[in-house]
């Protein structure tokens, strides 16, 4: 088939950040699809073949950082240079696949189905309208009601919505009745992450290393992290916090965390070099806003933190604390009380062959559910109306429940 794909931040191993669309679509081709990325650059565009990709960058800035406004400026500006650009290519596509976020992405879905006929696969990795408004940053009722209607519209006129979580999937079974929804979580790359096993014990020379890497934005809220890491410090725990990433409370962080001598801050940086550090560390913490709606979504710091066979460190409920808990591979601790994270994290300093069996159970779950292969696997099937992977209803639970 000839798919085109439409993804505003796609970005290649080499770039760092979230690669899931480099290799969902990578696989596609692999499996003998031709694959056309409509994306965006911060400085150039221009056409690129890689990896068997034929990549139409287009240029719009965007960053972490962006104020509202300016965000809404760089999802608006892709919408219509996307619209220019598939005009102008000559390819006769059998299907679309549009990714969110942002949720403008579904403009370009309608258009494609509206002047071209051509179906569209809808991939939804948050929930847009619903977290912004929760967030507070959409305010407006009529805007709101607005967003409403056209995210419904998204979803019902799509031939097949894929969400990244069940919690997604059943937000929207439930406001679409009609809309045929899969699940294909953000996946553990298990080829690329080695897991280091080893049982150690743990002293202010030897400390336990709890690694962060992700985005420093306001949904991450890592004052959480900071005021964990503060009550280690107190309490004078063999823990170290190695933080890398970017985003609108860089600064911010970097400021409150001068106090802690058990916190190191890291430059952003390549896919390799996340490697590096997260192969390194001994936990990882997954850290979101005390929201129940960032409850439903699908982060990669999480998946890459099981490939890697880390303990996992969470601070919010929903499906990932589910699968946290049922497979003993981490724990969650209640945001508001870092306390209880040191208490938790305490029981490992003393058990390090508990430690150990846990970081073994995380690897074991990507291995067995969330590995890459599986994904695109499951992917390719959907696309092509095929079967899905023969897997018992039990271990569909582990993914889909």
């Amino acid at each position: 088939m000839k798919i085109l794909y439409i993804h505003q931040y796609f970005k290649t191993p080499a770039e760092g950040g979230c690669v899931r669309s480099y290799h969902l679509a990578k696989g596609l081709v692999d499996q003998g699809h031709e694959v056309t990325m409509v994306t965006t650059h911060n400085i150039w565009s221009g056409l690129h073949q890689i990896d068997g990709l034929q990549v139409h960058y287009l240029q719009v800035p965007y960053a972490n950082r962006f104020g509202f406004m300016r965000r809404i400026w760089s999802y608006l500006s892709y919408v219509v240079l996307a619209k220019r650009k598939i005009a102008r290519l000559k390819t006769k596509f059998d299907l679309a696949y549009v990714m969110t976020t942002p949720l403008t992405t579904g403009l370009i879905a309608l258009h494609l189905k509206e002047r071209y006929n051509l179906p569209y696969y809808f991939e939804v990795g948050d929930l847009w309208p619903e977290a912004p408004i929760k967030m507070g940053a959409i305010r407006n009722g009529l805007l709101k009601n607005l967003l409403y209607r056209f995210e419904k519209k998204c979803y019902f006129e799509a031939q097949k919505v894929i969400a990244l979580s069940p919690a997604i999937r059943n937000y929207i079974e439930a406001n679409s009745p009609e809309t045929k929804v899969h699940v294909v979580p953000n996946f553990a790359d298990v080829s690329f992450f080695e897991a280091n096993h080893k049982i150690q014990r743990f002293t202010a020379e030897n400390p336990l290393k709890v690694g962060y890497i992700g985005t420093f934005g306001a949904a991450n809220h890592l004052d959480y992290l900071l005021d964990a890491a503060r009550v280690c410090q107190e309490q004078k725990l063999p823990v170290v916090f190695n933080l890398m990433g970017d985003g609108a409370h860089l600064k911010r962080i970097k400021r409150l965390s001068r106090q802690l001598d058990n916190l190191t801050l890291h430059p952003f940086g390549s896919a390799d070099s996340v490697k590096h550090l997260l192969e390194s560390q001994d936990a990882v913490y997954v850290s979101f806003k005390n929201l129940e709606i960032l409850n439903t979504g699908s982060p990669n710091k999480f998946f890459d933190g099981l490939a890697a066979g880390k303990l996992i460190m969470i601070n919010f409920g929903g499906w990932i604390r589910q699968i946290v808990e049922e497979q003993k591979c981490g724990f969650y601790h209640d945001p508001l009380d870092p306390t209880e994270l040191a208490r938790k994290l305490s029981v490992f300093l003393k058990e390090p062959e508990m430690l150990y069996q846990y970081q073994k159970n995380a690897r074991a779950l990507a291995e067995k559910y969330y590995s890459k292969e599986l994904q695109v696997q499951k992917l390719g099937k959907i696309l092509t109306n095929q079967k899905h992977l023969s897997v018992s209803d039990s271990e569909v639970y582990i993914l889909t429940a």
